[in-house]
């Protein structure tokens, strides 16, 4: 078993240096759950097809269509020319020299808005880089600014948020997006006053030491101009937005109609057919939450193509475009998924999963720390907790409702602990962040770091302490 359980660990170092080395998830996954099946003495081959391809498949059955739209919708932000708007409309309203300030609002309002962060990134660099060299603020602190807006608070805090993040514990605890409003607010908020704070506070310190947009600490890694300093596809091509009220219709469609899904259409309606056995006997609760956000954001999408229906032939391409960008991120986080999979299958695991539950702490307790390393393992909040609650769910949700735990609390406190050590340097958006911005882990990793890691980790464990004392809010 000591050797078992030396395999589980050098496959998670092989895992994270794969990753970290550039290696596409979609390769690294199954080599380095080939290194625990080895030292295991499991099959290889039957590890492969009977466990980490039904797991990904399972995800993929699951969750793609979220994945879709987002990607789509996304895509017809971007060659519309309203992602750019509403940059410009931030910054006409906290001004130029708040550039830390208006690129962290204006990623949280795309994120929030159901843009996933890969698009947002890409979306972003080009308006935040213009802003900042406006101001003559170090380029270093943009994947930062964009790392707290996009891939913080509006992925995991906000009730609502129809980032894949907050569905998925859905379905295991029977919740919905909207769980635990008090906590999630309180903690949303926490994360970024305390975000905008620390970045502001660096920027004054950077500028006071003589750094400017271009310094040298903040210059691009490679010589002459990188990929990330070249307009994107749908930033110079966009679209022009007829009215400023424009660009915000379809982030506020979806955020009404995942509300009004969630809290007043779905349970108004009749869902006895559900009872059939085709639909595999599920409830309104085992799907609200993903098919809530799955209408919101294709009523975006349908508010978009409305208001450009006159440029029918660059919506079609573009909606294309985003049915091909859907398909890597779905597939790497699916790849991961099914390396946990693979993982949990082996006896080794069940040790480690056992000795976990055996520790003592209560069931809010147990989700955030074992969400924040299989978060930390993978790179992923969606991937690590989706392999935590694939193999302790159902001893959570029983845990919880013996020490008589909020189910909603365990959604909201499980989202937010996977949105903690998911951004260790070998995670995927951290290093797409890095590339779209021409910058090194070296220049701008120790403030994405401390916005993305030390301040969601801290505001979990104090949220943590307050609700285990006082209940859910």
């Amino acid at each position: 078993m000591t050797l078992a359980i030396a395999g589980v660990l050098l496959s998670l170092a092989t895992l994270i240096t794969l990753a970290y080395r550039g290696m596409p998830v979609i390769f690294a996954a199954p080599i380095a759950s080939t290194v625990a099946v080895l030292f295991s003495g499991a099959p290889i081959l039957a590890s492969y097809t009977e466990v980490f391809m039904p797991a990904m498949g399972g995800f993929i059955g699951s969750f793609f269509p979220v994945f879709l739209l987002g990607a789509i919708f996304g895509v017809l932000m971007t060659v519309t020319g309203y992602a750019a708007a509403i940059a410009k409309a931030v910054v006409s309203v906290v001004g130029s020299r708040s550039a830390v300030a208006a690129t962290v609002i204006t990623s949280a309002l795309m994120t929030y808005g159901g843009i996933s962060v890969f698009v947002v990134v890409f979306v972003m660099y080009p308006l935040a880089r213009e802003i900042f060299r406006a101001a003559d603020f170090p380029r270093r602190l943009i994947p930062a600014a964009i790392g707290l807006g996009a891939g913080t608070f509006t992925l995991t805090a906000l009730p609502g948020t129809p980032a894949i993040q907050n569905i998925i514990p859905g379905q295991f605890f029977g919740t919905n997006a909207y769980a635990a409003p008090g906590v999630g607010l309180l903690g949303g908020t926490a994360i970024l006053i305390l975000g905008l704070l620390y970045l502001e506070r660096r920027k004054r310190s950077m500028v006071i030491a003589g750094e400017h947009f271009d310094s040298p600490e903040s210059a691009p890694a490679t010589s002459g101009s990188s990929d990330a300093d070249s307009p994107r596809k749908g930033q110079n091509e966009s679209l022009v937005a007829p009215n400023k009220l424009f660009p915000f219709l379809p982030l506020l469609a979806v955020v009404l109609v995942n509300f009004s899904c969630t809290l007043l259409i779905f349970p108004a309606l009749e869902w006895s057919s559900l009872e059939d056995e085709r639909f595999g006997g599920i409830t309104l609760d085992d799907r609200a939450g993903l098919w809530a956000v799955m209408v919101a954001i294709l009523s975006g999408i349908i508010v978009l193509v409305a208001l450009n229906y006159q440029h029918a032939a660059t919506i079609k391409d573009s909606i294309v475009d985003g049915m091909k960008g859907s398909l890597l991120p779905a597939f790497s986080v699916a790849s991961e998924v099914a390396y946990g999979a693979v993982i949990a299958s082996l006896a080794a695991f069940a040790l480690i999963r056992d000795s976990v539950l055996d520790v003592g702490f209560n069931a809010l307790w147990t989700s955030v720390i074992a969400n924040n390393v299989t978060a930390g393992i993978t790179g992923s909040s969606s991937g690590g907790m989706t392999i935590a609650l694939n193999a302790l769910g159902a001893e959570l949700q029983d845990q919880a409702a013996t020490e008589g735990i909020s189910m909603e609390a365990m959604h909201r406190l499980t989202v937010m602990a996977a949105g903690g050590l998911d951004s260790l340097p070998h995670s995927g958006a951290v290093i797409t962040i890095l590339l779209v911005c021409g910058l090194t882990h070296r220049q701008s990793y120790r403030d994405l770091g401390v916005v993305t890691i030390v301040l969601p980790l801290s505001v979990t464990v104090g949220l943590v302490t307050l609700v285990t004392a006082v209940g859910t809010f």
